[in-house]
């Protein structure tokens, strides 16, 4: 017994508030659709859809082509379904193009990427782009009423094991069917599956994770984020979901040390500290050992004061510097180790700031010829406080001495 996929469930809302029998109308309008599922319904269309449209599926794309053509000079239309779109090279998916643009065919693509992506622009903007989102809730639950109504018996589950048989799913509307189709054949007998007997049995769907895919790049944003707005536990959540997804510890320690730099700063300098040493006893203890370090400093960073003042001072000096790239520093703070270069001025009138009084002598460090930057801006979170006061300090020295 398969149980199939029903056409009818309209909860899988895409994210421009369309379900998946909109496809069907943006199709027989005349339109091509670039499916983007994550763990939905998966990309089934049921035949009557095919049928009424015209639905051509074949390996060979030039043959699919070809027919498509000589059923156009008919007066019909094709429909052609990719599955995995996004698995076609660069110029495979240029290929489709002639044939979209000239509506021989209507293209249906479905891909679990990021279309942004894995798309040529001039396809994708051909192209209506559908977001299909996890089966969960009241879909999930119509999902198994639909099953037993095609099996002619209720699930043999109590409450709590139909629950978990949802749960088990993790949003993947077809991994749900598999399942229930799984729990029929063990209460086949006609016994009630209890939830320990039913987590026993079956087999939770492994979250869905790809260490070089969309999922990848979503999960360290949201733990970066987490981070930054110093929620230790959604960014100790993060960190564990890519953890068990089978994310490389080495690679998070290495974003731990860019956040610390980047989020935290002089705020918190041992912020760098930690996270260093962090790598370090990853690298020394190994998983699951580990991985603890690497969760203390997720800790430590969410909860550290918080400024980027360093990192936006670092992207000004960079844009500053690619714009004055030629100029030569000022003279008096050149070294003159020969009488040549002494002639020339070199190291002439540079004051020896220990010597000066403050130990700040206020001198001009920028080449000569262009306004004192002013970069590194700190907030006075945390450590930044008294580097606030005395760079403030400092600046007004500058200005009595004519500096500034």
């Amino acid at each position: 017994m398969r149980i199939g996929v029903p056409t009818e469930i309209k909860k899988q809302e895409s994210r421009v508030g369309l379900t998946p029998e909109s496809v069907g109308e943006l199709v027989r309008a005349g339109h091509d659709v670039i499916v983007q599922q994550g763990a939905g319904i998966g990309s089934g269309f049921s035949d009557d859809f095919y049928t009424d449209v015209g639905a051509t599926i074949a390996p060979d794309a030039d043959a699919v082509f070809d027919a498509a053509e000589q059923r156009r000079n008919l007066g019909k239309g094709t429909l052609l379904f990719v599955d995995e779109i996004h698995r076609f090279n660069r110029a495979q998916q240029d290929g489709f193009l002639p044939y979209v643009e000239a509506g021989t065919v209507t293209l249906v693509g479905a891909t679990t990427e990021n279309p942004s992506f894995e798309l040529n622009g001039a396809l994708l903007s051909r192209c209506a782009v559908l977001v299909l989102e996890r089966v969960g809730g009241d879909a999930a639950l119509e999902l198994l009423s639909r099953a037993e109504v095609e099996e002619g018996r209720a699930l043999p589950l109590d409450a709590r094991a139909r629950a978990a048989l949802v749960d088990m799913a993790d949003g993947d509307g077809r991994y749900l069917l598999n399942l229930a189709e799984q729990a029929f054949t063990l209460g086949a007998a006609g016994k009630e599956l209890t939830f320990e007997q039913l987590t026993t049995a079956l087999q939770k769907r492994a979250p869905a994770y790809d260490k070089s895919r969309d999922e990848h790049y979503n999960l360290i944003s949201a733990l970066h984020k987490s981070v930054r707005g110093s929620d230790p536990d959604a960014a100790l959540y993060w960190f564990a979901r890519m953890i068990s997804g089978g994310e490389d510890p080495l690679y998070l320690a290495r974003r731990l040390i860019r956040m610390a730099s980047e989020d935290i700063g002089l705020a918190d300098p041992t912020a760098l500290m930690i996270t260093n040493e962090a790598a370090r006893t990853y690298q020394r203890l190994g998983s699951p050992e580990g991985e603890l370090a690497l969760a203390h400093a997720v800790v430590h960073l969410a909860t550290a004061p918080k400024s980027n003042a360093v990192y936006t001072a670092w992207k000004a000096a960079m844009k500053a510097a690619k714009e004055t790239g030629s100029l030569p520093p000022p003279k008096h703070i050149l070294n003159a180790p020969t009488g040549m270069m002494k002639d020339q001025g070199y190291g002439k009138g540079y004051q020896y700031d220990h010597d000066a009084e403050g130990g700040f002598s206020g001198q001009n460090y920028f080449p000569d010829g262009i306004p004192r930057g002013e970069y590194y801006l700190p907030k006075g979170e945390g450590r930044e406080g008294p580097i606030a006061e005395r760079l403030k300090r400092w600046k007004a020295w500058r200005a009595e001495r004519g500096e500034d």
